[in-house]
């Protein structure tokens, strides 16, 4: 019998449970970008634009040295999920402590990764000197928080791979709640700076990891945990690698790919790179909900290829890109066309909001692209094809930029020259991804009902 928070993704009518499963995924999306803008705004508003651009200017740094981890979570995701519409319960079970013990040991291998590699990274993505001092500073501080963060992320792929959108919401809100607090309390009461937004970052990050792991240790069936007794299952976490890493690697290469670009940006100096910033961030909203269509579109063909359910496979696809469309659009055009008034919450600076609309206007206004991009990467991923959408999309995008950089962006040394390179890459990638899914999916099928 299935609890309350859970939804059927095998049976009945799909559109309003794509949308059930994917409102509060938006939300949580948002709820913990809000914990950055928290600390873009405080920090702007309170220590000044080089401690923003120091805030900022990790943030493509960061993602490169977690997403590998990030991958491994996808991958936890699609098997629980695979097994539960299987209804193999007990290999479901097994994959849900085998992903644990990894958040975990993840977490304390990226502490030291983190510490140790933030100056000389920053330094080789050319971080200008006013602003590297306290770059390295908040690096630290954040990684020192990443246990938490990645037994979060895990834990709430976990639920997520069962329908559970609605937990991870709630947890997020009462961490995003007392990071705001904590922000406010370090930044302008103790004048702590980033290091203030570091620290407040840890002890949120710290609280919603706690608050998971309370929960999957009171849950039922296969999502129940005892801390003690967590056992590692060799065999699943080989499965979760051969979707996960390729799903990480493609994860680390475009981050490469956006250290790229923001080295690139670095060299228009502190201001061109505040702007950026505060653009990236509102941006971030707009990825974060589509994101979240992704997100249901990879659950929902999971648990539905596991349970053979293949029509619904192809029409979870259609309908996902259909949201994903027009939630893009909605909030990419909208974020160009309130542009200003949303930079100016970051910065009063004009400067720095006329770089941010520059941004905004190629690459937000542009965004549905991308998600039309990774609806497709969510539903390969979801028949059990993880490395074709992975080469496919470095090759799409990230190559493409980075030639881009040392071609096009050479000869026209611009922001506008640099910003274009994110809409034709996803035209090129989107394409491609189609293709593949209507040559893999009868593959896929096939596979599954031979091995049955």
């Amino acid at each position: 019998m299935r609890k309350s928070y859970e939804i059927d993704m095998c049976h009945g009518p799909l559109f309003s449970r794509l949308i059930l499963f994917a409102i509060p995924l938006i939300l949580s999306g948002v709820l913990q970008l809000l914990f950055n803008a928290a600390d873009i705004i405080v920090v702007g508003r309170f220590s000044g634009s080089h401690a923003l651009a120091a805030v900022g200017s990790t943030s493509s740094l960061i993602n490169l040295l977690i997403n590998l981890f990030v991958g491994i979570s996808v991958g936890a995701n699609v098997l629980v999920g695979r097994y539960y519409g299987a209804q193999d319960y007990k290999s479901a079970s097994e994959s849900v402590n085998t992903a644990m013990v990894t958040a975990a040991v993840g977490g304390c291998i990226m502490i030291v990764a983190g510490v140790f590699l933030a100056k000389p990274l920053l330094q080789w993505m050319g971080t200008p000197a006013d602003v590297l001092h306290l770059s390295v500073l908040y690096m630290r501080i954040y990684f020192v928080g990443m246990p938490a963060l990645m037994i979060y992320n895990f834990g709430a792929s976990l639920l997520r791979a069962l329908g559970d959108t609605k937990r991870p919401l709630y947890f997020l809100t009462v961490a995003g709640i007392i990071n705001v607090i904590f922000n406010l309390f370090f930044v302008i009461k103790l004048d702590m700076g980033v290091a203030g937004v570091a620290l407040a970052t840890i002890i949120s990050e710290w609280i919603s990891a706690i608050l998971i792991l309370l929960c999957l240790e009171q849950s039922e069936g296969v999502l129940h945990i005892k801390m003690k007794e967590l056992k590692f299952y060799k065999d699943k976490f080989i499965e979760m690698l051969k979707i996960g890493i390729p799903a990480g690697i493609q994860g680390i290469i475009f981050s490469i790919s956006n250290v790229l670009i923001q080295s690139s940006i670095n060299s228009f100096g502190s201001i061109a790179m505040a702007g950026n910033t505060a653009a990236s961030n509102i941006e971030g909203f707009v990825y974060t909900s589509m994101n979240a269509v992704y997100q249901t579109s990879l659950s929902f063909t999971s648990q539905n290829y596991g349970a053979k359910e293949y029509r619904r496979v192809d029409k979870i696809l259609l309908e996902c890109l259909g949201i994903v469309s027009v939630v893009g659009l909605v909030m990419g055009v909208g974020a160009y066309l309130f542009g200003h008034p949303l930079l100016s919450i970051y910065s009063s600076s004009e400067k720095v909001i006329q770089y941010g609309i520059t941004r905004l206007s190629v690459v937000s206004a542009c965004y549905f692209l991308c998600g039309i991009m990774d609806v497709f990467v969510g539903s390969l991923r979801g028949i059990g094809y993880s490395i074709m959408p992975m080469i496919v999309s470095l090759l799409g995008a990230c190559v493409f930029r980075v030639i881009w950089i040392f071609t096009i962006f050479k000869v026209e040394h611009s922001l506008l020259s640099l910003y274009i390179s994110y809409p034709i890459s996803w035209i090129l990638t989107f394409t491609a991804h189609c293709i593949c899914y209507l040559i893999l999916r009868k593959k896929a099928f096939h596979k599954k009902e031979v091995s049955a």
